[in-house]
């Protein structure tokens, strides 16, 4: 398996799935984590392939603890007052190494694993059944003695018990569940898996900007429709982020969206959750980077 590994991906529906081998899981509001132990270190990885390691040495440290040739795919989380927090969880997330960890003190991530891609013993076992990778990922965690900050996330065949997380957890963070097929193998970049969210959200690419791309002001992003819209003034910590991001992206002329405002046309290839609710105007919301 070679660095950075493609990582499966889920659909937004609107109803919860029900059907025969299908596995339900809490979803966690951070940010998604692929945890690679070497033979040497610990190195983490964003859905886009980045190395995040610098800034979430808390959780790099914490998987020295696994054998090497181990790699988890999961969320990495950060607890504020008993409750799942994606604002703090964003800070390190767009900080420096060195206010990292000064955060980390304050409060330090979790890493809330889902699945299993490498083992010391199988290599590559993207090609097993969920059922298989999870079964070894509980033997795994279990064998290494693992416990918090790197815990598995809760997983049940019960409808009745997904419904009950599903009506119950919102309050501690939780944003609702993710559904998968026992029998599936692991497909980088394909929408495999089911997600149901009590803040409906969908992703758009990103096609432009307005601003200084050190001080982004606003994106313009090209929703699943086809539209190509402007969105809300980005807040700080998001206009940082991107702005990393679009370094070096190759610049367009100026353009306008689809009703008609003005921005700088760029081919990023970066991708952005926004609010559903807000797709039929022409102004968007930003939520976070995918």
């Amino acid at each position: 398996m070679e660095w950075p590994v493609s990582v499966a991906l889920a659909q937004a529906v609107q109803t919860l799935p029900v059907g025969s081998d299908l596995h339900y899981e809490p979803k966690f509001d951070g940010h998604r984590l692929v945890m690679w132990r070497t033979a040497e270190s610990v190195r983490l990885q964003t859905r886009s392939g980045r190395d995040v390691t610098a800034v979430w040495m808390d959780l790099a440290l914490a998987g020295m603890q696994l054998p090497a040739g181990v790699v988890l795919d999961g969320e990495g989380i950060v607890y504020v007052d008993g409750r799942v927090d994606f604002s703090a969880a964003q800070s390190p997330a767009n900080s420096t190494p060195t206010r990292a960890r000064h955060l980390a003190q304050a409060h330090p991530a979790h890493y809330a694993v889902f699945d299993l891609l490498g083992h010391p013993d199988h290599g590559d076992v993207r090609g097993w059944s969920w059922v298989r990778r999870r079964t070894l990922l509980d033997h795994l965690l279990e064998e290494y003695g693992m416990g918090p900050p790197i815990q598995a996330v809760p997983t049940t065949t019960d409808v009745s018990t997904a419904r009950l997380w599903y009506e119950t957890l919102q309050a501690q963070g939780i944003e609702g569940l993710v559904v998968k097929a026992g029998a599936s193998t692991y497909r980088g970049n394909s929408r495999q898996w089911w997600k149901v969210r009590h803040a409906e959200t969908v992703d758009a690419n990103v096609v432009g900007f307005t601003g200084p791309v050190g001080r982004l002001k606003a994106l313009a992003v090209r929703l699943p429709n086809g539209r190509i819209a402007l969105s809300q003034t980005l807040k700080a910590p998001l206009s940082a982020q991107v702005g990393q991001l679009l370094e070096g992206a190759g610049l367009g002329r100026q353009t306008r969206t689809t009703t008609g405002d003005r921005y700088l046309a760029a081919h990023t290839g970066v991708v952005v959750e926004v609010l559903a609710g807000t797709t039929r105007h022409a102004v968007v919301t930003v939520t976070r980077v995918r």
